[in-house]
This record gives structure tokens, C-alpha cells and sequence, in this order.
């Protein structure tokens, strides 16, 4: 299956997809020096959740796909060099909507998991 959103994406600090079917997908992140938060190397969680959101983005994987609305615990630290893996799954759908788990693995340890509301609009959202 091939991915037919966020083609643009920066897969350096979102994730690089490695798998995809219809309702799943599944990205692996290796973190960088450049999502350093301090001293002892301590990744931002931002990165983290832009990891998860490109998974939902990817499960649903229609070209106009937006993100409505997230949920998203952080459960354990990232250090910069750690490899992630993200996997969604389509959990429900109904009319424009889409909603989407997803669980953020170090090693096979969650280290994230978040709840995504997914919206597919007709038209791209920046159309007039």
C-alpha cells in the first residue's frame, strides 16, 4: 500500500513509515541531536507526539486527512540516539471521522500511547 498523506513530511524528525495497510501503520523514529531538550540528552516530548500524529496521519492515509483532536500519555524518558517505533491502528470510523490508537515502543517497552480524532474534509483545509 502506498501512503497518500503528509508526502512532504520530514521523515528525519516524524518517522519514516516501514509498514502500512488498511487501518495500520507502523514508523520507526531514531532520535536526533537536534531534539535534545538539556544536558543529559533528553528528547523533547514533541517529537514524540509528532511521531504518533504522522502514525494516525499514516493509519487513516487519505491526501486531506487533519488532526481534530489527541490524547497522548508519555510514560517513559527518551534519551537522544534511542530508536522509536510507532503503531496505529483505525479503531472506529463514522462519516468524516476517523479514531486512532497508537503505542510508542523503545525496545519493546511503551514508552507513549495516545488516542487521535482524525477528520477527512473534501477538500484540503488551506482551500478557499
Amino acid at each position: 500500500m502506498l501512503l497518500r498523506t503528509h508526502q512532504r513530511i520530514d521523515t528525519s524528525l516524524c518517522g519514516q513509515v516501514v509498514e502500512l495497510s488498511q487501518g495500520y501503520a507502523k514508523l520507526r523514529l531514531k532520535t536526533l541531536e537536534c531534539m535534545r531538550a538539556d544536558e543529559e540528552g533528553l528528547v523533547h516530548g514533541g517529537f514524540i507526539f509528532s511521531l504518533a500524529d504522522f502514525c494516525a496521519m499514516a493509519v487513516v492515509n487519505e491526501p486531506t486527512v487533519v488532526l481534530a483532536q489527541a490524547s497522548v500519555r508519555f510514560l517513559k524518558p527518551v534519551v537522544v540516539g534511542q530508536e522509536l517505533w510507532a503503531e496505529g491502528r483505525l479503531t472506529r470510523a463514522e462519516g468524516k471521522k476517523r479514531w486512532v490508537v497508537v503505542e510508542v515502543k523503545r525496545d519493546g517497552e511503551r514508552i507513549a500511547e495516545g488516542e487521535f480524532l482524525c477528520v477527512v474534509p473534501d477538500r484540503h483545509v488551506l482551500s478557499q
